[in-house]
């Protein structure tokens, strides 16, 4: 048996999958704590895990219109929005994020520390400790390397030489770019604890022993790219929120006709309109239609047509297996549980790593994406179009037995078992 301290932010769709592995892991016996931020408690709680709050990080919950903090969707270019977050999340509270971790190894005797790379400062908390620390990446991979664009700009693979130059130009500005956002705050957080500054900010996740890329490597075309040793991909967590057990199934699901699945986040993201916009698509269709609505609206702020239901929430492992189509956001858990189960999907990406996704499911020929400004009768000749074709059902049957295939062992599990046996002993500091 083994022990592992889990760190981890509310960021949306970041937290089912990294709660699912550490369910997975006290499954197999080993000990395992959580520290997070408070509005995980109830997630964490369904999944039989401690939480132990942050204290010195900041608190994040972009479930909530209200008590969000980060307020990413109110930057309209995709640059503001990726500064806002690691800035504000990622780099800025490095320092707190590792006395947090430091505190809790105090009371925790972990022998590996597993960090939601949101979190990154947690890694330094490990470094400092002289234990063994693995990232967990679920988005695609999202680090600059050559063979593959640059993530956040929701591009396709590079073609011919104009191609390559674009990504190699765009692979400086990355680099350039976080650096500026980035190297200054950890370097004050690494020289406060003791540690030796860095030259570059990607070399602080260079120092973690593990980057586990919790998604499809036949969905990802970065996983074709030169990667580091470190990097290992582990297959995508499939886990619904706790929060989605209460599900009904709507009386005006009932009939034959193609189900179409709506999902545009759990998390605020200023997309009121859009809803409005695929539930006045579907109205006209010859379709049924279940929209999701998270905790972010009430059903009472739209006015459905019959053959549409809005809920608040529904679990994905129950619906998706019915659906014909998935309408989504593009965030990666809706994204990879529709392709898990063979569903195509029409994405309206909002932001974060939407664009990247949807890029991916568009690539693959498994979906298409549309603009987040597309009108109701475009949107509605884009369902037409995918429920039509059988290329799109086909194209993510394929990835359905791939994702089968890849989960067929629990990579991130055994990656993690094996990193514990290479516990180092120092005293913790």
């Amino acid at each position: 048996m083994k022990r592992f301290l889990f760190a981890v932010v509310e960021g949306g769709g970041n937290s089912p999958p990294v709660l699912g592995l550490a369910q997975r892991l006290a499954a197999r016996g080993h000990q395992v704590r959580v520290l997070g931020d408070p509005a995980l408690a109830p997630d964490a709680e369904k999944q039989g895990l401690t939480l132990v709050p942050f204290v010195h990080a900041p608190h994040h919950n972009v479930r909530s219109r209200h008590h969000d903090r980060l307020r990413d969707w109110a930057v309209s270019n995709p640059l503001g929005q990726l500064a806002r977050i690691t800035s504000q999340v990622m780099f800025e509270p490095a320092g707190a994020y590792a006395r947090d971790v430091l505190d809790e190894l105090q009371r925790f005797d972990a022998d590996v520390v597993v960090v939601d790379y949101l979190a990154l400062g947690a890694a330094l908390g490990a470094e400092k400790a002289g234990l063994p620390s693995a990232l967990l990446m679920h988005t695609p991979y999202a680090l600059p390397a050559v063979g593959a664009p640059p993530f956040g700009l929701g591009l396709m693979p590079a073609r011919g030489p104009l191609g390559a130059l674009r990504d190699r130009l765009l692979r400086g500005f990355s680099r350039w770019f976080f650096n500026r956002l980035g190297l200054a705050p950890i370097n004050a957080a690494r020289v406060a604890l003791g540690l030796p500054a860095l030259r570059d900010v990607f070399d602080q996740i260079a120092r973690s022993e593990r980057l586990l890329v919790m998604t499809s490597a036949a969905f990802d075309y970065a996983s074709r790219a030169a990667l580091p040793d470190s990097v290992r991909y582990v297959g995508p967590g499939l886990d619904d929120p706790g929060w989605t057990a209460s599900y009904v199934p709507p009386a005006a699901l009932t009939g034959t006709a193609p189900l179409v699945v709506v999902g545009l986040g759990s998390t605020f993201q200023n997309q009121g309109a859009l809803t409005a916009r695929v539930i006045e698509a579907l109205g006209v269709l010859p379709v049924r239609g279940l929209v999701t609505l998270g905790d972010v609206f009430d059903p009472a702020e739209f006015q459905a047509p019959p053959n549409v239901a809005l809920v608040r929430s529904a679990p994905h492992r129950v619906v998706f297996p019915e659906a014909n189509l998935v309408v989504a956001h593009g965030g990666h858990g809706t994204v990879m549980k529709a392709l898990s189960h063979g569903v195509p999907v029409l994405c309206l990406p909002l932001g974060r790593d939407q664009h990247d996704n949807a890029a991916r499911v568009a690539y693959s020929g498994a979906g298409l994406r549309l603009s987040p400004t597309a009108s109701a009768s475009r949107i509605r000749r884009a369902i037409e179009r995918m429920l039509g074709e059988p290329m799109f059902r086909s194209r993510a049957a394929e990835l359905a037995h791939a994702i089968a295939d890849e989960r067929a062992v629990d990579r991130a599990v055994l990656e993690l078992e094996a990193l514990s046996e290479r516990r180092a002993l120092p005293a913790v500091a």
